[in-house]
C-alpha cells in the first residue's frame, strides 16, 4: 500500500490501523492551540486551573467547541492528510470544530461512565441513548478521534483501547445489515467478544490525535493524577454512504477483513 505523501502515513501505519484499529498521531495540532483551547474550555466552565478546591466533580462535559482555536485544531495539513489515508480522499466532511469534551478532573469519586462501549452514529433522533445504532457500513462515522488538549500520562484518566476491537464487532454486526444493532444491542454482553483483547491507553502529549476505527472498543476511566485531563472525542463525518465502486479505504478494508470478505 503506498505512502501518502511528505505528511502521509507509511504502509506500517496504515497496517497497523487495519489490525489494530487505531493510530496515535503525535504532533498532530500546535500544543499552543491546545493551550488556547484549554484557556478557552477553563472560561467554559466558569472554573480557575488555580482553584482546585473549585474542582467538585470527576468531569465536566462541554458540548460542541466551534470557535476559531477549535476549527484550526482539527483541520491541520497534518490531520488531512491523516484522514485521507485512512478514511478515503476526499469522502470526509471537513470538521467544523470539536466537541464533546468530556473534561475530567482529580477526583477519588467514581464518574459512573465507565463502561465499554463503541460510538454509534445514527439514529440520534431517538431520546434514548442506547437505542442510537450503528451498522456494518459505519452509516454516519468515518472515524472516532481523541483529540488531546492536555498532556495525559497513565494517570490522567487516558481513555481504555481493545486493541482489535473492531474486528469483533465487524463481525456482530454482518448479519444485521443496513439496520445494524442499537447500543443496548452490543452492550447487552458487556463486549464479551473483546474481552480477550490487550489493552492499551490513550495517552500522550497535548496536540496529539488518536484516530480510531469507527468499532473500537473503548471505555473512560478515573483521574487518579494531579491535572485536569482535555480531551475531545469527536467523529469524523463521511460525505456520503458507503460507495461499493470505489476502492475500499483502510476503515473498509478492516471490516472485510473482519468478516472475511474477499475483494
Amino acid at each position: 500500500m503506498p505512502t501518502t505523501g511528505s505528511l502521509g502515513l507509511s504502509s506500517a501505519q496504515i497496517n497497523d490501523f487495519i489490525e489494530h484499529g487505531y493510530l496515535k498521531l503525535e504532533h498532530a495540532f500546535d500544543a499552543e492551540l491546545a493551550r488556547q483551547g484549554r484557556d478557552e474550555l477553563w472560561a467554559a466552565m466558569g472554573l480557575s486551573p488555580d482553584e482546585p478546591h473549585t474542582w467538585t466533580r470527576p468531569v465536566v462535559r462541554l458540548g460542541f467547541m466551534s470557535g476559531p482555536t477549535f476549527v484550526a485544531a482539527a483541520n491541520t495539513p497534518r490531520l488531512y492528510s491523516a484522514y485521507d489515508a485512512l478514511a478515503g480522499e476526499g469522502r470526509w466532511l471537513k470538521p467544523t470544530g470539536l466537541g464533546t469534551f468530556p473534561i475530567r478532573f482529580p477526583s477519588k469519586d467514581a464518574p459512573g461512565d465507565g463502561g465499554w462501549h463503541v460510538d454509534v452514529s445514527f439514529g440520534s433522533e431517538n431520546p434514548d441513548f442506547m437505542q442510537w445504532r450503528v451498522n456494518v457500513k459505519s452509516r454516519g462515522r468515518a472515524l472516532l478521534m481523541l483529540f488531546l488538549f492536555s498532556d495525559v500520562g497513565q494517570d490522567d484518566a487516558p481513555t481504555v483501547i481493545r486493541k482489535g476491537s473492531h474486528a469483533h464487532i465487524a463481525r456482530q454486526l454482518l448479519p444485521h445489515g443496513e439496520n445494524g444493532l442499537t447500543l443496548g444491542e452490543l452492550a447487552a454482553d458487556g463486549f464479551a467478544s473483546t474481552e480477550g483483547c490487550e489493552e492499551t491507553l490513550a495517552t500522550g502529549q497535548a496536540g496529539t490525535v488518536h484516530l480510531c476505527h469507527p468499532f473500537l472498543v473503548h471505555r473512560a476511566q478515573p483521574h487518579r493524577g494531579t491535572r485536569p485531563r482535555f480531551m475531545a472525542q469527536p467523529p469524523l463525518l463521511p460525505k456520503g454512504e458507503f460507495d461499493p465502486s470505489m476502492p475500499p479505504s483502510p476503515v473498509q478494508t478492516a471490516i472485510r477483513k473482519a468478516c472475511g470478505i474477499t475483494f
